[in-house]
């Protein structure tokens, strides 16, 4: 098991220390990440907790997994790998170069229409 946790359904008036207090209750924390809302400075509702070994992380996990806490129950499960970021839309499918355009056969002609579509149409009353 990894050793950093992702900490869910966290309240907005959470702070970096609160959680360090709550973890550290079960043992030792190495890092608290908690994620801010830029325009109004408060708690996005996740974060990462890092605990000093993948022991104290299960324990962690089990523990404080469903604990409520500002009237919300958190969610804790261990934390993924950040995913690359998507490249370009071609990624993934085969590459392979297009025939030269050629001419349609009928590029040159003209079409012509019939006497009766140059007609306006007539309503039903």
């Amino acid at each position: 098991m990894n050793a950093k946790l992702y900490v869910g359904n966290l309240p907005p008036n959470v702070s970096e220390a609160d959680l360090r207090l709550l973890f550290s209750r079960v043992g030792a924390v190495t890092e608290v990440h908690l994620v801010i809302d830029p325009t109004t400075h408060q708690s996005r509702g996740h974060g990462f907790v890092t605990m000093a070994t993948p022991e104290l992380a299960a324990a962690v996990l089990g523990a404080y997994h469903c604990y409520e806490l500002g009237g919300r129950h958190l969610t804790v499960t261990e934390a993924r790998a950040p995913q690359e970021p998507k490249g370009m839309m071609s990624e993934g499918f085969p590459f392979r170069t297009l025939a030269p355009l050629r001419p349609s056969p009928h590029q040159g002609k003209r079409s012509q229409r019939s006497p009766r579509s140059s007609r306006p149409r007539r309503r039903p009353h």
